[in-house]
């Protein structure tokens, strides 16, 4: 699995929790994160340079764990890869079309994910009667990395950021980056409990448990997964906020160089 940098261990956590016999290779994009900013075309060539280290590592199944290369760049790497891959666009999508009574749903993510509009689409496909309203909250991954995630600037934050979503009266909303999770409690503590969150992170391991069954790839029971963790870039101080926040035991984390071209 990959992220544009370490967001996406949120994931890694649900799926060590749910899959435990699996192992896991996570690889974060350090040297070039944040996506979010990043033209499309440049994100689907960032995500096929990774998905290529994910190859090399035989990976049987690859999890795109960031929203925005869910939203820019899994439709080529499915025609392109000979293994299976997964975002975590759809799986939310089908978790707030669930989740909603109102059909009302407020999403929050990056600005490329908002301006994709993807989330839009697929909630749209699956209920063409739900309106979706969007927010884009570039400034939320910034204060995530730094570890703030209790922290009345990051509260500060979020009521600027959520507070139209919530006079809107959705009635769910979508917690559209990996990053997300992370401020959970922040966020549900300003839109109160008449809100549901959907968490990407949960849902796409749901996802991914349900996909491993249907193509008869998940690991046999009695094995004893692992996680590994490699970034591209060494210097990234907020792996050590996301272990202690997630709980995750990480280990040695690896370096690995990207090569361009175009993985099979």
């Amino acid at each position: 699995m990959f992220d544009s940098g370490i967001g996406g261990l949120t994931v890694a956590a649900a799926l060590r929790q749910l899959l435990p016999a699996e192992d896991i290779f996570y690889i974060g994009d350090t040297a070039r994160v944040p996506y979010g900013g990043k033209s499309a075309a440049t994100i689907e060539r960032y995500s096929m340079e990774i998905s290529g280290l994910l190859l090399a590592e035989e990976a049987k199944l690859i999890v795109v764990a960031c929203n925005t290369a869910s939203a820019l760049a899994v439709p080529r790497l499915q025609e392109t890869l000979r293994v299976p891959v997964l975002g975590v666009i759809l799986p939310g999508a089908r978790a707030a079309v669930k989740a909603t009574r109102s059909r009302r749903v407020g999403v929050i993510g990056t600005r490329a994910t908002i301006y994709s509009r993807a989330y839009e689409r697929a909630i749209q496909d699956l209920d063409p009667e739900i309106q979706v309203l969007s927010q884009e909250c570039p400034l939320l991954v910034p204060l995530i990395e730094e570890g703030w995630l209790d922290d009345p600037v990051s509260d500060q934050v979020i009521g600027r950021y959520l507070d139209q979503l919530v006079k809107d009266q959705i009635d769910t909303l979508v917690l559209g980056c990996t990053h997300y999770p992370l401020l959970r409690q922040s966020i549900k503590r300003f839109v109160g409990p008449q809100i549901t969150l959907v968490d990407s992170a949960d849902n796409c391991a749901l996802a991914v448990k349900d996909l491993l069954r249907k193509q008869k790839l998940a690991a046999p029971k009695t094995n004893l997964g692992r996680l590994r963790v490699a970034v591209t870039d060494a210097s990234t101080g907020f792996l050590h906020v996301a272990e202690k926040a997630l709980g995750l035991q990480v280990g040695d984390v690896q370096l690995r160089t990207v090569q361009s071209g175009t993985p099979n």
